[in-house]
């Protein structure tokens, strides 16, 4: 129905029509953080006792904050004290009132009778037995025991003997003889940008902290330094100061020819020796100090090429320097750094590695030497985030997706696989849904939480042979389902090959009606190391839920180049294509949701995104402009040859070239002119942007941007801008004062209202926000 309005003003008036009316009332109530406020605890956060079995937690339900204590090997869980007592009690003792459904105990520590709590209320401390439900008083909590032989207010590192403190200043380390303050400089090439100290840009002459890592009973130290001389600043400009204040930082640009530099040594102290470790091999490469050794004189390190696409693990004499490599891995067409994994067990002499060598992420099992020994796991699904290792029983416990088959390969059940590959690996969990798991410190016990995007949170106490010991809180929902609140619906489609399947959530209006039809939004971000749709349970799914209120279907769904949760080809899919590689599968996966469900309209589309989802949201509005009608990009780097070097180089891919650099010298004794060829190493890329785009704009477009943003440039979305003026194209910008990369606070809440206006207007054809009467009343509300 079209419905029209006339508004008078002095000497003019405007006639505004709208075809749907948006429920902003009803969007308020669902904005991000906002319905979390609706329903309490949604897990069980375990406070295990010191070494054992035993924990505390809290859980909060509509009934008010309860305080609970487990003991697993006895079956038992009770709350660790009667709320009305301690109240009353409390009470007596404070000569405050309290309210039972709500205390808050701080500082809560058990002592090693494992029965006797210390807490503190206010000012006030106090000791609690709770089998004999016994209040005491106390004069003061008991300190932490602090390391012993330690001079107060030195500042620095201290020796594993105390025999010395470390410490820099003017970027350079210095040590001092703590039984007579005796001080030595150890080095004198150290300066701003290339320094020992933590603080590389302090200009004072004051001790800092520095960059150092003892070995184990040892007066040596290894220091890993970076060099970033010659990379070059980005700049922002802070404007809510007293005075607009600019702000100076390091930042390598993919591509960039000066990246940050590393190199190693390792210090006698007793000597006042400094060993170089020639770790130097590839040009541009990355190092890292991975494990410390502590029964040897050795460390492990890993250097990998510039390239992303190989690396090796080397073993360090800490005596000598010298470097032996145990392990070197290709892997094309990059390493994926987000699932990367690599542990040192029993000093050093196992080695666990976790590769997508078969196209699947697995662990590896090596000896010291570097020798593979066995494959830990296997199979055509992937192996994730490590979460214990049991070296007494040579045991490991990790996430792992995709095991069983017909079920969206997202969700992660807690595994157990035996290191050396004998008894095979169990599924603990066997639940379809997102799985997280913390061990008591025997690993014994583990306490599950696990929930998805249309599954109520729960949490239980296992075995570590999965088996439930007993369940746990539950939240309390009632209030939220009271409120009309629903869940998403789960949703599966073909990528754009017709073959890959793609996963992902729909949210409608809560009053939703089938009788009509709704404009489509997309919620995207491309990947390659995490994808848009939620795997836990969320009220609002960051935007999806309030924006659906305002009048919308909302869907967010995977897209080839996505999470490697799924496999290697899967998230490497858009290496090489940086911009493009996304957008077919998610306007194909639109195209069957609509042809599935009429009351989708599919002539009303529109789509958003924050950071790399800003990216793509304004990219497939320029790319299919005749299918998407409005997009919201906040935070987008819309030219990825300004935004950092690992984003960049890993994900669309850097080459490696060789030059040759012919010099003419003279011969000293000969007097004839020589040529002397020498080869020079160097990288290049150039990754396609948005601003090639900007010509191709017919939708509707707002842009959002921080403009302190130091991960995204806020200079990514002007570019953007500025290319969208040249092609005499419209357009909305917007930028928040103050804000960095990750909206919050009042700009947030800003930026989510600016969000429904543009789409409300825009597939709604509702424009009665821009209203002087919509402004005016919105305003006095606030």
């Amino acid at each position: 129905m079209m419905r029209c309005f006339l508004w008078l003003f002095p000497c003019f008036f405007v006639l505004i029509c709208t075809g749907q009316q948006a429920n902003y009332k009803r969007a308020e109530q669902f904005m991000r953080g906002r319905g979390n406020d609706l329903i309490g605890s949604t897990k069980v956060e375990p406070r295990f006792l010191k070494e054992s079995d035993k924990f505390w937690f809290t859980y909060k339900t509509g009934d008010g904050l309860r305080y609970y204590f487990v003991d697993p090997k006895a079956r038992k869980k009770q709350e660790l004290f009667d709320r009305d007592f301690m109240a009353r009690e409390l009470s007596k003792i404070i000569h405050k009132p309290m309210n039972s459904k709500n205390l808050t105990l701080q500082n809560i520590r058990f002592k090693k009778d494992e029965k006797t709590m210390t807490f503190q209320m206010d000012t006030f401390a106090f000791s609690y037995d709770i089998f004999a439900r016994r209040l005491v008083k106390l004069d003061s909590l008991e300190k932490e025991e602090k390391s012993k032989s330690r001079a107060p207010g030195l500042i620095g590192s201290y020796s594993p003997d105390s025999t010395y403190v470390v410490y820099a200043k003017k970027h350079n380390l210095y040590a001092m003889r703590v039984k007579d303050s005796v001080e030595t400089q150890l080095t004198t090439d150290g300066e701003i940008y290339h320094s020992y100290a933590y603080a590389e840009e302090d200009t004072s002459a004051q001790k800092m902290a520095a960059k150092i890592v003892w070995f184990k009973n040892s007066n040596r130290f290894y220091v890993r330094r970076s060099d970033d001389r010659k990379v070059n600043s980005l700049f922002v400009v802070n404007v809510l100061g007293e005075r607009p204040r600019l702000q100076k930082y390091k930042y390598v640009f993919a591509g960039d020819e000066h990246v940050t530099q590393y190199d190693l040594s390792v210090f006698d102290v007793d000597a006042k020796k400094q060993i170089r470790v020639p770790i130097e091999k590839w040009k541009d490469q990355k190092l890292s100090v991975l494990y410390v050794a502590k029964k040897t004189d050795k460390f492990y390190v890993q250097r990998k090429k510039r390239t992303c696409d190989e690396l090796d693990i080397c073993e360090v004499d800490a005596i000598t320097g010298e470097v032996k490599v145990l392990i070197n891995e290709t892997d094309k067409p990059y390493f994926n750094d987000d699932f990367y994994h690599i542990s040192f067990l029993n000093d050093g002499e196992d080695i666990i590695w976790w590769s997508e060598r078969t196209g699947h992420g697995h662990f590896y099992h090596y000896d010291g030497e570097g020798n593979l020994k066995n494959e830990i796991t296997s199979g055509e699904w992937t192996a994730g985030k490590m979460i214990k290792i049991d070296t007494v029983h040579r045991t490991m416990y990790f996430a792992a997706y995709g095991q069983v088959k017909g079920e969206p390969p997202y969700y992660a059940r807690i595994n157990k696989a035996d290191i050396d590959g004998k008894k095979g690996v169990e599924i603990l969990t066997p639940e379809m849904a997102t799985h997280a798991a913390d061990f008591s410190p025997s690993g014994r016990y583990f306490v599950d939480n696990y929930s998805r995007a249309d599954l109520e949170p729960r949490s239980v106490l296992r075995d570590n042979r999965g088996k439930v010991v007993f369940e746990l809180p539950k939240p309390d929902l009632s209030r939220l389902y009271e409120t009309g609140w629903k869940m998403p619906e789960p949703f599966t489609v073909k990528a754009a090959d017709g073959v890959t399947d793609l996963y992902g959530f729909m949210w409608k209006p809560f009053d939703f009606d089938s009788t009509k039809t709704y404009p489509v939004i997309s919620y995207v971000y491309p990947g390659p190391q995490t994808e848009a749709f939620p795997l836990v349970f969320s009220v609002t799914s960051v935007y999806n839920a309030g924006l659906a209120q305002v009048g919308f279907v909302v869907v967010s769904f995977g897209h080839r180049g996505g999470t490697p949760l799924r496999d290697k080809w899967y998230h490497t899919f858009g290496y090489g294509n940086l911009r493009d590689y996304p957008l077919a599968d998610d306007k194909y996966g639109i195209e069957q949701l609509a042809s599935r469900h009429p009351f989708i309209d599919i002539s009303r589309v529109g789509i958003f995104g924050h950071s790399g989802g800003g990216f793509m949201s304004t990219a497939a509005l320029c790319t299919y402009p005749d299918f998407y009608t409005a997009a919201v990009s906040s935070a987008g780097n819309h030219d990825n040859n300004i935004y950092n070097q690992w984003w960049g180089e890993t994900h669309h891919g850097i080459k490696e070239e060789v030059r040759e650099i012919r010099e003419t010298v003279k011969d000293s004794l000969t007097g004839k002119d020589t040529t002397i060829v020498r080869r020079e190493t160097y990288f290049k890329t150039r990754i396609p942007t948005n601003i090639e785009l900007a010509k191709q704009l017919r939708g509707y477009l707002l842009l959002v941007t921080g403009d302190v943003d130091n991960n995204v440039h806020p200079g990514n979305t002007l570019r953007m801008a500025d290319a969208l003026l040249k092609a005499g194209k419209n357009f909305d910008l917007v930028v928040l004062p103050g804000i960095r990369h990750g909206f919050s606070g009042i700009q947030d809440d800003f930026f989510q209202r600016k969000m429904w206006f543009h789409f409300a207007k825009h597939l709604l054809g509702d424009y009665t926000s821009e209203t002087y009467r919509e402004i005016d009343e919105y305003n006095r509300k606030k």
